[in-house]
């Protein structure tokens, strides 16, 4: 059965999702070579008036860039770790993920993020179906088939099929909840721990937590 969306949801309208590599897709030709949107270039006309103005620089805007470009999901895969090791730490992440994340020296950034837990009888899904809304600190950039206009479509509709194409097989007495992202919510998922993996150390852990599990479309294996 499928959920309602948790939290504030927001209607919005790809074939194919570039995820991990043993799922590769085809390229998304709605997000590649096409013209500058009106907010693009509304954007870039901000940003050279603001370094025009003094406000900041163009290397102070180069350098927030490549900040944000390597940002990367090992952040969120530490919190996911702890969580699996430690159950107290794990209490605190769902109920205060910005708390929870400083005790690791984690800054989860400016917006709440909601950490929404797997059990074996419930499987979360992120989306934001109006445009691509993400945990950006605790997982980088997003992908382009999490921006896609099939993704943020179907994994409202029919999640169980979407989850399918990205390997993820749920037995029907698993329900699916999908959480609609917003500009001022944000969501992780915490995956199950894997079956097998009692000996592994934290770090070896949080090797096994990819991208795609924090997002939920897949869940994590022991190696």
């Amino acid at each position: 059965m499928t959920e309602p969306a948790a939290g504030n949801t927001h209607g919005h309208d790809h074939d194919g999702y570039d995820v991990d590599p043993t799922h590769r897709h085809p390229p998304q030709p709605d997000l590649e070579d096409t013209p500058l949107v009106r907010h693009q270039v509304m954007q870039m006309a901000v940003t050279s008036l603001l370094v025009e103005k003094g406000i900041f620089s163009a290397d102070d805007m180069r350098g927030q860039v490549e900040r944000m470009d390597a940002l990367n999901p090992s952040t969120g895969a530490r919190l996911v770790a702890r969580a699996w090791v430690d159950d107290a730490f794990r209490k605190r992440l769902l109920a205060d993920s910005g708390a929870a994340a400083a005790e690791l020296g984690i800054d989860i950034g400016p917006i709440t993020i909601l950490v929404m837990a797997n059990t074996p009888r419930t499987h979360n899904l992120v989306v934001c179906t109006l445009c691509s809304c993400y945990p950006k600190f605790l997982l980088g950039i997003p992908p382009d088939w999490y921006k896609s206009r099939n993704y943020r479509r179907r994994a409202v509709r029919e999640p169980r099929r979407v989850l399918a194409e990205f390997g993820t097989d749920l037995g029907p007495d698993v329900s699916i909840r999908v959480h609609d992202s917003t500009a001022d919510m944000r969501y992780l998922i915490l995956p199950m721990r894997p079956a097998g993996t009692n000996g592994m150390s934290e770090e070896d852990l949080a090797g096994l937590v990819t991208r795609d599990a924090l997002i939920g479309v897949t869940v994590p294996r022991a190696a």
